[in-house]
Protein backbone atom coordinates (compact mmCIF):
# COMPACT_ATOMS: atom_id res chain seq x y z
CA UNK A 1 0.00 0.00 0.00
CA UNK A 2 1.70 3.34 -0.77
CA UNK A 3 -1.11 5.87 0.06
CA UNK A 4 -2.03 7.52 -3.16
CA UNK A 5 -4.98 9.03 -1.62
CA UNK A 6 -2.16 11.81 0.17
CA UNK A 7 -1.30 12.83 -2.95
CA UNK A 8 -4.98 14.95 -3.23
CA UNK A 9 -5.56 15.64 0.24
CA UNK A 10 -4.36 17.97 2.97
CA UNK A 11 -5.59 17.54 6.92
CA UNK A 12 -5.66 18.39 10.08
CA UNK A 13 -6.74 17.14 13.40
CA UNK A 14 -8.25 18.73 16.57
CA UNK A 15 -6.72 17.68 20.00
CA UNK A 16 -8.89 14.36 20.30
CA UNK A 17 -7.49 13.08 16.99
CA UNK A 18 -10.47 13.63 15.21
CA UNK A 19 -10.33 14.99 11.42
CA UNK A 20 -11.41 18.56 11.76
CA UNK A 21 -10.48 19.85 8.14
CA UNK A 22 -9.56 18.24 4.57
CA UNK A 23 -9.00 19.79 1.82
CA UNK A 24 -8.73 18.69 -1.77
CA UNK A 25 -5.76 19.61 -4.01
CA UNK A 26 -6.78 18.37 -7.25
CA UNK A 27 -4.22 18.46 -10.64
CA UNK A 28 -6.05 20.61 -13.33
CA UNK A 29 -5.73 17.64 -15.75
CA UNK A 30 -6.57 14.67 -12.83
CA UNK A 31 -8.69 11.47 -14.46
CA UNK A 32 -9.03 8.44 -11.99
CA UNK A 33 -8.70 6.37 -14.70
CA UNK A 34 -4.91 7.19 -15.26
CA UNK A 35 -4.04 8.96 -11.80
CA UNK A 36 -5.77 5.91 -10.11
CA UNK A 37 -6.29 2.53 -11.50
CA UNK A 38 -3.34 3.07 -13.48
CA UNK A 39 -0.65 4.17 -11.32
CA UNK A 40 -1.84 1.00 -8.51
CA UNK A 41 -1.85 -1.16 -11.17
CA UNK A 42 1.66 -0.88 -12.32
CA UNK A 43 3.10 -0.18 -9.19
CA UNK A 44 1.19 -2.93 -7.22
CA UNK A 45 -0.72 -4.91 -9.95
CA UNK A 46 -1.54 -7.74 -7.95
CA UNK A 47 -3.15 -5.80 -5.41
CA UNK A 48 -6.79 -6.72 -5.08
CA UNK A 49 -9.54 -4.46 -6.95
CA UNK A 50 -12.75 -6.27 -6.85
CA UNK A 51 -14.22 -9.33 -5.65
CA UNK A 52 -17.43 -10.33 -7.50
CA UNK A 53 -19.82 -13.29 -6.57
CA UNK A 54 -23.28 -14.55 -8.44
CA UNK A 55 -25.84 -15.87 -6.28
CA UNK A 56 -25.29 -18.84 -8.08
CA UNK A 57 -22.62 -19.79 -6.86
CA UNK A 58 -19.91 -18.02 -9.80
CA UNK A 59 -17.07 -16.15 -8.20
CA UNK A 60 -14.22 -13.83 -10.23
CA UNK A 61 -11.66 -11.93 -8.46
CA UNK A 62 -10.22 -8.79 -10.42
CA UNK A 63 -6.66 -6.79 -9.66
CA UNK A 64 -5.91 -3.47 -10.22
CA UNK A 65 -4.11 -4.76 -13.13
CA UNK A 66 -6.94 -6.96 -14.31
CA UNK A 67 -8.49 -3.64 -14.35
CA UNK A 68 -5.89 -1.62 -16.42
CA UNK A 69 -6.08 -4.25 -19.25
CA UNK A 70 -9.77 -4.34 -19.40
CA UNK A 71 -10.17 -0.90 -19.08
CA UNK A 72 -7.87 -0.38 -21.72
CA UNK A 73 -9.26 -3.40 -24.34
CA UNK A 74 -12.78 -1.96 -23.84
CA UNK A 75 -11.85 1.73 -24.84
CA UNK A 76 -10.24 0.81 -27.40
CA UNK A 77 -13.17 -1.00 -28.64
CA UNK A 78 -15.51 1.70 -27.87
CA UNK A 79 -13.84 3.80 -30.34
CA UNK A 80 -13.79 1.72 -32.85
CA UNK A 81 -17.38 1.82 -32.76
CA UNK A 82 -17.59 5.57 -32.73
CA UNK A 83 -18.00 6.23 -29.47
CA UNK A 84 -15.53 9.34 -28.32
CA UNK A 85 -14.85 12.05 -25.85
CA UNK A 86 -17.94 13.85 -24.61
CA UNK A 87 -20.52 11.57 -25.83
CA UNK A 88 -22.89 10.39 -23.29
CA UNK A 89 -22.55 5.99 -22.51
CA UNK A 90 -25.76 4.98 -20.65
CA UNK A 91 -24.82 1.87 -18.42
CA UNK A 92 -27.40 -0.23 -17.04
CA UNK A 93 -25.86 -3.25 -15.95
CA UNK A 94 -27.54 -3.90 -12.46
CA UNK A 95 -23.95 -5.64 -10.54
CA UNK A 96 -22.48 -6.69 -13.20
CA UNK A 97 -18.48 -6.89 -12.95
CA UNK A 98 -17.84 -5.17 -15.94
CA UNK A 99 -19.28 -2.19 -14.78
CA UNK A 100 -16.19 -1.47 -13.38
CA UNK A 101 -13.83 -1.31 -15.99
CA UNK A 102 -16.19 -0.12 -18.56
CA UNK A 103 -16.74 2.87 -16.30
CA UNK A 104 -12.99 3.68 -16.35
CA UNK A 105 -12.53 3.13 -19.65
CA UNK A 106 -15.35 5.44 -20.61
CA UNK A 107 -13.46 7.81 -17.90
CA UNK A 108 -10.18 7.47 -20.03
CA UNK A 109 -11.93 8.11 -23.16
CA UNK A 110 -13.19 11.60 -21.86
CA UNK A 111 -16.68 10.03 -22.30
CA UNK A 112 -19.32 10.82 -19.67
CA UNK A 113 -20.93 7.67 -18.15
CA UNK A 114 -24.19 8.11 -17.13
CA UNK A 115 -25.31 5.20 -14.56
CA UNK A 116 -29.08 3.84 -14.58
CA UNK A 117 -31.67 1.23 -13.06
CA UNK A 118 -32.68 -1.62 -14.40
CA UNK A 119 -36.15 -1.17 -13.31
CA UNK A 120 -36.58 1.41 -16.21
CA UNK A 121 -39.45 1.56 -18.61
CA UNK A 122 -39.81 2.52 -22.31
CA UNK A 123 -40.88 5.83 -21.05
CA UNK A 124 -38.28 6.40 -18.98
CA UNK A 125 -35.36 5.01 -21.19
CA UNK A 126 -37.21 7.45 -23.95
CA UNK A 127 -36.61 10.70 -21.79
CA UNK A 128 -33.14 9.84 -20.58
CA UNK A 129 -31.56 9.09 -24.48
CA UNK A 130 -33.51 12.22 -25.35
CA UNK A 131 -32.68 14.83 -22.27
CA UNK A 132 -28.87 14.17 -22.94
CA UNK A 133 -28.66 13.04 -26.32
CA UNK A 134 -27.23 9.36 -25.43
CA UNK A 135 -25.26 7.81 -27.74
CA UNK A 136 -24.76 4.53 -26.43
CA UNK A 137 -26.34 2.20 -24.05
CA UNK A 138 -25.11 -0.88 -22.85
CA UNK A 139 -27.38 -3.35 -20.28
CA UNK A 140 -26.72 -6.19 -18.45
CA UNK A 141 -28.50 -9.97 -19.52
CA UNK A 142 -30.02 -10.41 -16.21
CA UNK A 143 -33.06 -8.55 -16.40
CA UNK A 144 -35.88 -7.56 -19.20
CA UNK A 145 -34.19 -4.50 -19.49
CA UNK A 146 -33.02 -4.92 -23.25
CA UNK A 147 -36.60 -5.02 -23.79
CA UNK A 148 -37.62 -2.42 -22.34
CA UNK A 149 -34.59 -0.02 -24.65
CA UNK A 150 -36.52 -2.24 -27.59
CA UNK A 151 -39.95 -0.99 -26.93
CA UNK A 152 -38.43 2.70 -26.68
CA UNK A 153 -38.99 4.99 -28.98
CA UNK A 154 -35.13 6.33 -29.49
CA UNK A 155 -33.94 7.23 -32.93
CA UNK A 156 -31.38 9.13 -31.43
CA UNK A 157 -29.56 5.98 -29.81
CA UNK A 158 -26.70 4.73 -32.41
CA UNK A 159 -25.20 2.00 -30.32
CA UNK A 160 -26.72 -0.89 -28.11
CA UNK A 161 -24.10 -3.17 -26.38
CA UNK A 162 -25.20 -6.46 -24.44
CA UNK A 163 -23.29 -6.82 -21.48
CA UNK A 164 -22.65 -10.84 -20.67
CA UNK A 165 -24.67 -12.01 -22.94
CA UNK A 166 -26.06 -12.05 -26.46
CA UNK A 167 -29.10 -10.77 -28.02
CA UNK A 168 -30.12 -10.07 -31.73
CA UNK A 169 -29.62 -6.26 -33.36
CA UNK A 170 -27.35 -5.48 -30.34
CA UNK A 171 -23.22 -5.57 -30.01
CA UNK A 172 -22.16 -8.27 -27.96
CA UNK A 173 -19.71 -6.80 -25.97
CA UNK A 174 -17.88 -9.56 -24.24
CA UNK A 175 -17.28 -11.23 -27.34
CA UNK A 176 -15.74 -8.62 -29.45
CA UNK A 177 -13.76 -6.68 -26.81
CA UNK A 178 -11.76 -9.56 -26.08
CA UNK A 179 -10.51 -9.12 -30.08
CA UNK A 180 -9.46 -5.70 -28.88
CA UNK A 181 -5.81 -4.41 -28.14
CA UNK A 182 -4.62 -4.05 -24.23
CA UNK A 183 -2.41 -0.90 -25.37
CA UNK A 184 -4.28 2.53 -25.00
CA UNK A 185 -2.29 6.14 -24.98
CA UNK A 186 -3.89 8.95 -22.14
CA UNK A 187 -6.33 10.98 -24.00
CA UNK A 188 -6.00 14.80 -22.57
CA UNK A 189 -9.31 15.54 -19.69
CA UNK A 190 -9.42 18.66 -17.58
CA UNK A 191 -11.05 18.27 -14.24
CA UNK A 192 -13.87 20.57 -15.17
CA UNK A 193 -14.43 18.93 -18.07
CA UNK A 194 -18.04 16.71 -18.16
CA UNK A 195 -17.19 13.17 -15.92
CA UNK A 196 -20.20 11.67 -15.13
CA UNK A 197 -24.33 12.60 -14.73
CA UNK A 198 -27.23 10.58 -12.41
CA UNK A 199 -30.52 11.43 -13.19
CA UNK A 200 -32.06 12.43 -9.92
CA UNK A 201 -36.02 12.22 -8.79
CA UNK A 202 -37.04 15.15 -7.15
CA UNK A 203 -40.71 15.84 -5.56
CA UNK A 204 -42.23 16.66 -8.90
CA UNK A 205 -41.37 16.58 -12.92
CA UNK A 206 -38.82 14.24 -14.86
CA UNK A 207 -36.19 13.89 -13.36
CA UNK A 208 -33.01 16.42 -13.26
CA UNK A 209 -29.70 15.38 -14.59
CA UNK A 210 -27.10 16.07 -12.17
CA UNK A 211 -23.76 16.80 -13.76
CA UNK A 212 -20.27 16.16 -11.91
CA UNK A 213 -16.71 16.99 -13.47
CA UNK A 214 -13.48 14.93 -13.01
CA UNK A 215 -12.61 16.27 -9.54
CA UNK A 216 -15.68 13.71 -8.19
CA UNK A 217 -13.78 10.99 -7.57
CA UNK A 218 -10.98 13.10 -5.35
CA UNK A 219 -14.77 14.24 -3.46
CA UNK A 220 -14.75 10.56 -2.07
CA UNK A 221 -11.26 10.11 -0.06
CA UNK A 222 -13.15 11.56 3.28
CA UNK A 223 -16.16 9.11 2.74
CA UNK A 224 -14.14 6.27 1.93
CA UNK A 225 -11.26 7.00 4.83
CA UNK A 226 -13.18 8.22 7.56
CA UNK A 227 -16.82 7.54 7.25
CA UNK A 228 -16.23 4.27 5.84
CA UNK A 229 -13.00 3.87 7.19
CA UNK A 230 -11.88 1.20 4.43
CA UNK A 231 -9.19 -1.15 5.25
CA UNK A 232 -6.82 -1.28 1.90
CA UNK A 233 -6.34 -5.16 3.24
CA UNK A 234 -9.88 -5.90 3.49
CA UNK A 235 -13.18 -5.87 1.54
CA UNK A 236 -15.59 -3.21 1.79
CA UNK A 237 -19.66 -4.31 0.30
CA UNK A 238 -21.87 -1.30 0.40
CA UNK A 239 -25.39 -2.78 -1.10
CA UNK A 240 -26.49 -0.58 -3.73
CA UNK A 241 -26.58 -1.45 -7.70
CA UNK A 242 -24.81 0.28 -10.27
CA UNK A 243 -27.20 2.55 -11.29
CA UNK A 244 -27.27 4.50 -7.47
CA UNK A 245 -25.16 7.20 -6.85
CA UNK A 246 -24.54 4.78 -3.24
CA UNK A 247 -22.90 3.02 -5.65
CA UNK A 248 -20.03 5.50 -6.75
CA UNK A 249 -20.19 6.55 -3.27
CA UNK A 250 -19.75 2.61 -2.11
CA UNK A 251 -18.13 0.77 -4.54
CA UNK A 252 -15.86 2.58 -6.70
CA UNK A 253 -14.18 6.21 -6.22
CA UNK A 254 -12.95 6.45 -2.82
CA UNK A 255 -12.99 3.04 -1.96
CA UNK A 256 -10.13 2.42 -4.78
CA UNK A 257 -8.40 5.88 -3.97
CA UNK A 258 -7.88 4.08 -0.53
CA UNK A 259 -6.44 1.10 -1.94
CA UNK A 260 -9.14 -0.65 -0.85
CA UNK A 261 -11.03 -3.51 -2.60
CA UNK A 262 -14.80 -3.83 -3.14
CA UNK A 263 -17.30 -6.71 -3.28
CA UNK A 264 -19.99 -7.15 -5.13
CA UNK A 265 -22.53 -9.39 -5.10
CA UNK A 266 -25.62 -10.25 -8.01
CA UNK A 267 -28.71 -11.11 -7.06
CA UNK A 268 -31.61 -10.97 -8.08
CA UNK A 269 -34.11 -10.76 -4.80
CA UNK A 270 -32.82 -9.28 -1.56
CA UNK A 271 -32.62 -11.97 1.03
CA UNK A 272 -31.39 -10.80 4.43
CA UNK A 273 -29.44 -14.19 5.26
CA UNK A 274 -27.73 -14.53 2.05
CA UNK A 275 -26.21 -11.18 2.71
CA UNK A 276 -25.28 -12.13 6.17
CA UNK A 277 -23.76 -15.19 4.31
CA UNK A 278 -21.68 -13.11 2.23
CA UNK A 279 -20.06 -10.83 4.90
CA UNK A 280 -19.29 -14.02 6.63
CA UNK A 281 -17.85 -16.17 3.97
CA UNK A 282 -16.07 -13.68 2.12
CA UNK A 283 -14.78 -11.84 5.59
CA UNK A 284 -15.98 -8.54 4.73
CA UNK A 285 -14.30 -5.82 6.74
CA UNK A 286 -16.44 -2.55 6.07
CA UNK A 287 -20.15 -2.55 5.25
CA UNK A 288 -22.46 -0.20 4.18
CA UNK A 289 -26.67 -0.40 3.73
CA UNK A 290 -29.97 1.55 4.37
CA UNK A 291 -31.11 1.19 7.82
CA UNK A 292 -34.14 -0.63 6.88
CA UNK A 293 -32.02 -3.58 5.60
CA UNK A 294 -30.04 -3.27 9.21
CA UNK A 295 -33.54 -3.89 10.79
CA UNK A 296 -34.15 -6.97 8.30
CA UNK A 297 -31.32 -8.42 9.21
CA UNK A 298 -32.41 -8.72 12.83
CA UNK A 299 -35.36 -9.73 12.10
CA UNK A 300 -34.19 -12.47 10.45
CA UNK A 301 -31.78 -13.31 13.04
CA UNK A 302 -27.69 -12.81 13.30
CA UNK A 303 -27.41 -15.66 14.99
CA UNK A 304 -25.45 -18.25 13.46
CA UNK A 305 -23.38 -16.11 11.09
CA UNK A 306 -20.26 -14.98 11.88
CA UNK A 307 -19.87 -11.60 11.62
CA UNK A 308 -16.59 -11.28 13.36
CA UNK A 309 -14.35 -9.38 10.85
CA UNK A 310 -16.84 -6.76 10.41
CA UNK A 311 -14.90 -3.47 11.69
CA UNK A 312 -17.25 -0.64 10.91
CA UNK A 313 -20.88 -0.49 9.56
CA UNK A 314 -22.21 2.38 8.15
CA UNK A 315 -25.81 3.89 7.20
CA UNK A 316 -27.38 6.50 4.70
CA UNK A 317 -30.24 7.00 3.10
CA UNK A 318 -33.36 7.22 5.08
CA UNK A 319 -34.44 7.75 9.09
CA UNK A 320 -32.84 5.05 11.74
CA UNK A 321 -34.78 3.66 13.94
CA UNK A 322 -32.97 4.10 17.46
CA UNK A 323 -33.94 0.69 18.98
CA UNK A 324 -32.19 -1.09 15.52
CA UNK A 325 -28.81 0.88 16.79
CA UNK A 326 -28.92 -0.54 20.51
CA UNK A 327 -29.94 -3.64 19.00
CA UNK A 328 -27.09 -4.37 16.73
CA UNK A 329 -24.61 -2.82 18.96
CA UNK A 330 -25.30 -5.22 21.65
CA UNK A 331 -24.94 -8.23 19.49
CA UNK A 332 -22.32 -6.88 16.78
CA UNK A 333 -20.54 -4.77 19.03
CA UNK A 334 -20.40 -2.00 16.24
CA UNK A 335 -22.26 1.40 16.15
CA UNK A 336 -23.91 2.18 13.29
CA UNK A 337 -22.19 5.56 11.70
CA UNK A 338 -25.16 7.90 9.69
CA UNK A 339 -24.34 10.19 7.06
CA UNK A 340 -25.94 12.37 4.57
CA UNK A 341 -25.44 13.48 1.16
CA UNK A 342 -26.88 13.30 -2.26
CA UNK A 343 -26.51 12.35 -5.86
CA UNK A 344 -25.43 16.06 -6.35
CA UNK A 345 -22.52 15.59 -3.67
CA UNK A 346 -20.90 12.86 -1.59
CA UNK A 347 -21.02 13.23 2.49
CA UNK A 348 -22.06 16.59 3.61
CA UNK A 349 -23.11 15.51 7.45
CA UNK A 350 -21.49 12.79 8.90
CA UNK A 351 -20.40 10.74 12.05
CA UNK A 352 -16.85 9.78 11.41
CA UNK A 353 -13.67 7.73 12.69
CA UNK A 354 -13.50 9.01 16.60
CA UNK A 355 -17.21 10.50 16.67
CA UNK A 356 -19.48 9.01 19.13
CA UNK A 357 -23.39 8.26 17.01
CA UNK A 358 -26.22 9.98 18.46
CA UNK A 359 -28.64 7.44 17.41
CA UNK A 360 -30.81 9.06 14.65
CA UNK A 361 -28.87 12.25 14.27
CA UNK A 362 -26.79 12.41 10.78
CA UNK A 363 -23.27 13.51 12.64
CA UNK A 364 -21.59 16.69 11.91
CA UNK A 365 -20.75 18.50 9.17
CA UNK A 366 -18.17 17.16 7.18
CA UNK A 367 -14.31 18.71 7.41
CA UNK A 368 -14.62 19.14 3.88
CA UNK A 369 -17.04 21.39 3.27
CA UNK A 370 -18.26 24.67 5.23
CA UNK A 371 -21.77 23.50 6.06
CA UNK A 372 -24.48 25.28 7.82
CA UNK A 373 -28.30 25.72 8.24
CA UNK A 374 -29.56 28.61 6.32
CA UNK A 375 -33.21 29.75 6.61
CA UNK A 376 -34.97 31.70 3.91
CA UNK A 377 -33.29 34.67 3.66
CA UNK A 378 -29.90 33.44 3.81
CA UNK A 379 -29.08 33.97 7.73
CA UNK A 380 -27.41 31.40 9.81
CA UNK A 381 -30.60 29.95 11.93
CA UNK A 382 -29.89 29.51 16.30
CA UNK A 383 -29.28 26.09 17.77
CA UNK A 384 -32.55 24.11 18.14
CA UNK A 385 -33.74 25.79 15.07
CA UNK A 386 -34.72 24.51 11.66
CA UNK A 387 -32.77 25.44 8.90
CA UNK A 388 -31.80 24.53 4.99
CA UNK A 389 -28.70 22.71 4.92
CA UNK A 390 -26.24 24.29 2.64
CA UNK A 391 -23.04 23.95 1.56
CA UNK A 392 -20.53 26.95 0.49
CA UNK A 393 -18.89 27.11 -2.77
CA UNK A 394 -17.41 29.77 -2.59
CA UNK A 395 -14.80 28.44 -3.03
CA UNK A 396 -16.11 25.39 -4.86
CA UNK A 397 -14.97 22.57 -3.84
CA UNK A 398 -14.38 18.71 -5.31
CA UNK A 399 -17.54 16.65 -4.22
CA UNK A 400 -20.61 19.19 -5.11
CA UNK A 401 -21.99 18.62 -8.70
CA UNK A 402 -21.63 20.96 -11.80
CA UNK A 403 -24.56 21.73 -13.22
CA UNK A 404 -27.70 20.50 -14.04
CA UNK A 405 -27.53 19.80 -17.47
CA UNK A 406 -29.29 21.48 -20.11
CA UNK A 407 -31.18 23.24 -17.00
CA UNK A 408 -29.97 26.50 -16.06
CA UNK A 409 -33.19 27.72 -14.41
CA UNK A 410 -33.19 24.44 -11.91
CA UNK A 411 -29.14 25.16 -11.79
CA UNK A 412 -29.91 28.67 -10.54
CA UNK A 413 -32.38 27.87 -7.98
CA UNK A 414 -29.68 25.07 -6.22
CA UNK A 415 -26.17 27.30 -6.57
CA UNK A 416 -26.97 31.03 -6.03
CA UNK A 417 -25.29 32.97 -3.34
CA UNK A 418 -22.29 30.97 -2.53
CA UNK A 419 -24.09 28.27 -1.61
CA UNK A 420 -25.35 25.03 -2.64
CA UNK A 421 -29.69 24.19 -1.05
CA UNK A 422 -29.93 21.19 -0.85
CA UNK A 423 -33.48 21.23 -0.16
CA UNK A 424 -33.08 19.08 2.90
CA UNK A 425 -34.20 20.93 6.31
CA UNK A 426 -32.41 20.04 10.03
CA UNK A 427 -31.64 21.22 13.28
CA UNK A 428 -28.52 21.51 15.73
CA UNK A 429 -27.96 20.66 19.05
CA UNK A 430 -25.26 21.85 21.54
CA UNK A 431 -22.67 19.65 20.31
CA UNK A 432 -22.95 20.58 16.76
CA UNK A 433 -24.55 17.32 15.57
CA UNK A 434 -27.26 17.91 12.90
CA UNK A 435 -30.83 15.95 13.38
CA UNK A 436 -32.87 15.13 10.12
CA UNK A 437 -36.08 16.96 9.55
CA UNK A 438 -37.22 16.29 6.01
CA UNK A 439 -37.36 18.02 2.50
CA UNK A 440 -38.38 21.33 2.08
CA UNK A 441 -41.79 20.15 0.38
CA UNK A 442 -42.24 17.37 3.20
CA UNK A 443 -42.69 19.54 6.48
CA UNK A 444 -45.89 20.09 7.75
CA UNK A 445 -47.38 22.83 8.44
CA UNK A 446 -50.16 22.71 11.52
CA UNK A 447 -51.96 25.17 14.01
CA UNK A 448 -48.56 27.49 13.68
CA UNK A 449 -46.31 24.25 14.14
CA UNK A 450 -43.42 23.18 11.75
CA UNK A 451 -43.32 19.43 12.42
CA UNK A 452 -41.04 17.00 11.12
CA UNK A 453 -41.90 13.25 9.26
CA UNK A 454 -39.17 12.10 10.32
CA UNK A 455 -39.37 12.58 13.91
CA UNK A 456 -42.77 10.90 14.02
CA UNK A 457 -41.53 8.21 11.43
CA UNK A 458 -39.02 7.28 14.11
CA UNK A 459 -41.22 7.13 16.95
CA UNK A 460 -43.63 4.87 15.03
CA UNK A 461 -40.85 2.40 13.63
CA UNK A 462 -40.59 1.85 17.11
CA UNK A 463 -43.76 0.21 17.71
CA UNK A 464 -43.82 -3.78 17.55
CA UNK A 465 -46.35 -3.27 14.78
CA UNK A 466 -44.95 -1.15 11.92
CA UNK A 467 -42.95 -2.51 9.39
CA UNK A 468 -42.90 0.89 7.48
CA UNK A 469 -44.62 4.58 7.40
CA UNK A 470 -44.89 7.70 5.99
CA UNK A 471 -45.74 10.80 7.59
CA UNK A 472 -47.02 13.54 6.01
CA UNK A 473 -49.55 16.85 6.19
CA UNK A 474 -53.17 16.09 5.33
CA UNK A 475 -55.08 19.76 4.02
CA UNK A 476 -57.53 20.94 6.61
CA UNK A 477 -59.22 24.12 7.27
CA UNK A 478 -58.58 24.77 10.57
CA UNK A 479 -55.16 24.00 11.15
CA UNK A 480 -53.52 24.46 7.82
CA UNK A 481 -52.72 20.46 7.93
CA UNK A 482 -53.09 17.77 9.75
CA UNK A 483 -50.38 15.09 10.86
CA UNK A 484 -51.22 12.18 8.62
CA UNK A 485 -49.50 8.30 9.07
CA UNK A 486 -49.13 6.06 6.37
CA UNK A 487 -48.89 2.68 8.08
CA UNK A 488 -47.74 -1.09 6.99
CA UNK A 489 -48.06 -3.47 9.26
CA UNK A 490 -45.69 -6.16 10.37
CA UNK A 491 -47.46 -10.11 9.77
CA UNK A 492 -49.89 -10.86 12.91
CA UNK A 493 -50.99 -7.18 13.08
CA UNK A 494 -54.35 -6.04 11.95
CA UNK A 495 -55.83 -2.72 11.22
CA UNK A 496 -58.55 -1.48 13.54
CA UNK A 497 -59.72 1.81 15.32
CA UNK A 498 -58.26 0.30 18.47
CA UNK A 499 -55.08 -0.20 16.78
CA UNK A 500 -55.16 3.13 15.43
CA UNK A 501 -56.08 4.27 18.56
CA UNK A 502 -52.71 2.93 20.14
CA UNK A 503 -50.33 4.22 17.52
CA UNK A 504 -51.65 7.70 18.21
CA UNK A 505 -51.03 7.12 21.89
CA UNK A 506 -48.32 5.72 21.66
CA UNK A 507 -46.74 8.71 19.52
CA UNK A 508 -48.07 11.20 22.14
CA UNK A 509 -46.36 8.92 24.85
CA UNK A 510 -42.85 9.51 22.97
CA UNK A 511 -42.51 12.73 21.20
CA UNK A 512 -44.16 16.23 21.81
CA UNK A 513 -48.12 15.42 22.07
CA UNK A 514 -48.89 18.04 19.48
CA UNK A 515 -47.32 16.24 16.59
CA UNK A 516 -49.11 12.69 17.21
CA UNK A 517 -50.98 11.81 13.25
CA UNK A 518 -54.54 12.54 14.10
CA UNK A 519 -55.15 10.31 10.89
CA UNK A 520 -53.95 6.91 10.10
CA UNK A 521 -54.36 5.11 7.21
CA UNK A 522 -53.18 1.60 6.89
CA UNK A 523 -52.40 0.18 3.70
CA UNK A 524 -50.23 -2.98 2.16
CA UNK A 525 -47.83 -1.04 0.61
CA UNK A 526 -46.24 2.39 0.30
CA UNK A 527 -45.20 4.52 -2.79
CA UNK A 528 -41.46 4.25 -3.69
CA UNK A 529 -39.20 5.89 -6.60
CA UNK A 530 -36.80 3.54 -8.33
CA UNK A 531 -34.38 4.02 -5.88
CA UNK A 532 -36.32 2.82 -2.98
CA UNK A 533 -37.27 5.90 -1.37
CA UNK A 534 -40.87 7.03 -0.28
CA UNK A 535 -42.94 8.92 -2.23
CA UNK A 536 -45.08 11.06 0.40
CA UNK A 537 -45.35 13.49 -2.76
CA UNK A 538 -48.20 10.72 -4.28
CA UNK A 539 -49.07 10.10 -0.39
CA UNK A 540 -50.13 14.23 -0.31
CA UNK A 541 -51.13 14.33 -3.91
CA UNK A 542 -54.17 11.48 -3.33
CA UNK A 543 -54.99 13.04 -0.59
CA UNK A 544 -55.53 16.51 -1.51
CA UNK A 545 -57.72 14.81 -4.18
CA UNK A 546 -60.02 13.30 -2.09
CA UNK A 547 -60.32 16.93 -0.37
CA UNK A 548 -61.36 18.90 -2.97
Amino acid sequence: MRNINQRYIREAFDSDGILENLRIVCPDDFNFGYDIVDDIAVNDPTRRALVWQHENGEERTFTFADIKRLSNKTANYLTSKGIKKGDFVMLILKHSYQFWYISVALHKMGAVVVPATYMLKPHDIEYRVKAADIKAVMVTHETDIADQVDAASTPGLDLKFMVGGSREGWLDFDAEMEEASEEWERVPTRKEDYFLMYFTSGTSGNPKMAMHDYTYPLGHILLAKYWHQVDPEGLHWSVADTGWAKNAWGKLYGQWIMEAAVFVYEYDKFEPSDILDMIEKHKITTFCCPPTMFRLYLQAGIEGHDLSTLKNCCIAGEALNPDTYETWYKATGLRLMEAFGQSESTVIVGTIKGMTPKPGSMGRPSPQFRVELLDGEGKRVPLGAEGEICVSIDPRIPGIFKEYYRDPEKTAATLYDGWHHTGDMAWKDADGYYWYSGRNDDIIKSSGYRISPFEIESVLLEHPGVLECAVTGVPDPIRGQLVKATVVLRPGFEPSDALKKELQRYTKQNTAPYKYPRAVEFVKELPKSMSGKIKRVDIRKKDAEKAS
